[in-house]
């Protein structure tokens, strides 16, 4: 009783904090000037400035941003590998950390393929009524090295293909995290390519894709928190439920079984998330550097509200729980962070590894084992994520977005709040339909006996540690 009446002292003293500041913290992010080249100033003099005219560029490379693009794929790539594997790969048991990292391993490998023979074109092809993206693409035809006006004008369209193929990789890993310890390693190749071909690519097309209906309808989502976290978390949920609950779960103790592993990864997707969420801005311009420092910030502060969780909740500030916060801020961050300035970035930081260290305590009481707490950091993070973008938001830093509530657009809410239950409808409903059909032709779990040994001499043949 004595933690929990400093646990509301604490949350009330943040909201009395938070009141104080929010005019001022309010007013220095709508004062910022937009970032990048918002204002051209006219090379003969440097006096007066030249604003921009009416019409497009017309496409043409540019070698930096060419460069910062393809840096920040292989960034998002190293999210993936190693980042992500050595993150759950140290949460599992020492007989299932050879399995666990394979399944992110070879998810780099099979929607590599996948989005090169159909998935980008369905996600980013010429539309098909708002839903979905056309043929015309399938095996990347006609995506070359001529930049692709419609997307960004000044990279190649195979950089930008290839960067929205790491996004691609890295949604259904994170999934993987909700049934460690007891998937099939055929049945998880079919649900792989399954939930990548029928969930991710539609929903990337509906957010992201030109007339896609979510970005017609102004959702703010600029680097993944409906496309990556909520889907993938929604995903989860229904996974971790359709698996049931790993053989001995909450009768005995499953800690992790190295932290270093999982804290090198946590620092390595730390790193790696500069490509995922300054990399969308497209270009190395303002708009990229107003994301770069947006994401930073709220990692931070995510890292530090989780721990203080800990240290109330639990008597004491874990590894884990610091692991776990920047993770947490890093899913919070993503959709606003090229619409929000650094003092929302904090706030929506704060809020994530506060919410998410909630969801993941919660667990045992709804009674589903989502092994590595999947649902807990991207179901809700990137919910909090998305809904915060329509409170944060400012055409200060982005004029291509919009002002979200706090700015006085409460309408704005009210669209995230649309795309974040249009996310979650079709990733609970897709999800429960794809794992239903690879349950009944191939069975999902292992059997107890292959569980009990463990995935890596089951599944693999292979031991990780003599």
């Amino acid at each position: 009783m004595q933690r929990r009446k400093h646990l509301w002292l604490i949350l009330l003293g943040l909201a009395l904090v938070w009141l104080s500041t929010s005019p001022l913290t309010f007013a220095q992010d709508a004062t910022q000037k937009p970032p990048g080249d918002s204002v051209i100033t006219d090379p003969s003099t440097t006096a007066v400035p030249v604003l921009p005219t009416a019409a497009a560029p017309q496409p043409k490379i540019d070698k930096g941003d060419t460069a910062w693009m393809l840096t920040s794929a292989a960034l998002v790539l190293m999210m993936t590998i190693p980042g992500l594997f050595l993150f759950y790969g140290g949460l599992v048991r020492r007989k299932n950390v050879l399995g666990t990292i394979m399944h992110s391993f070879i998810i780099v490998a099979v929607i590599s393929i996948q989005w090169v023979l159909w998935g980008y074109s369905l996600a980013f092809g010429p539309d098909i009524g708002g839903w979905i993206g056309s043929s015309d693409w399938f095996g990347l035809n006609g995506v070359g090295p001529e930049p692709n006006a419609d997307y960004a004008a000044t990279i190649p369209h195979a950089a930008f293909m290839i960067y929205q193929m790491m996004f691609a990789v890295i949604t259904p890993a994170l999934i993987t995290g909700a049934f460690a310890e007891r998937i099939k390693f055929s049945a998880f190749l079919v649900f792989i390519v399954l939930w990548a071909t029928l969930i991710y690519d539609p929903l990337a097309h509906w957010v992201w894709g030109v007339k896609g209906w979510m970005r017609e309808m102004g959702a703010l989502d600029f680097a993944g928190g409906t496309v990556v976290h909520i889907s993938s978390g929604a995903s989860a949920l229904v996974a971790a439920w359709m698996f049931g609950k790993r053989i001995g779960y909450g009768q005995e103790a499953m800690p992790p079984h190295n932290l270093p592993f999982s804290v090198i990864g946590a620092g390595l997707l730390w790193v790696g998330w500069f490509g995922f969420n300054a990399g969308s801005a497209l270009a190395a311009d303002g708009l990229a550097t107003s994301a770069f420092d947006a994401t930073h910030v709220a990692t931070a502060a995510a890292t530090l509200s989780w721990l203080a969780m800990d240290w109330i909740l639990r008597g004491k500030p874990t590894v884990l729980g610091a692991a776990s916060g920047a993770v947490a801020g890093l899913v919070a961050i993503t959709p606003g962070s090229g619409f929000v300035g650094p003092m929302s970035a904090l706030w929506i930081g704060i809020g994530g590894g506060i919410f998410c260290s909630i969801a993941c305590s919660l667990k045992p009481r709804f009674g589903y084992d989502d092994s590595l707490d999947v649902v807990g950091v991207h179901g809700v993070g990137g919910t909090w994520g998305a809904l915060a973008t329509g409170l944060f938001a400012s055409k200060a830093i982005n004029p291509a977005g919009n002002d979200g509530l706090l700015f006085g657009n409460p309408g704005q809410l009210g669209i995230q709040l649309v795309a974040v239950l249009a996310t979650l409808i079709l990733a609970i409903v897709g999800t429960y339909i794809i794992l239903s059909i690879v349950k009944a032709v191939m069975g999902l779990r292992v059997a107890d006996e292959e569980e009990m040994i463990g995935l890596d001499l089951s599944q693999h043949n292979e031991r990780a540690y003599e």
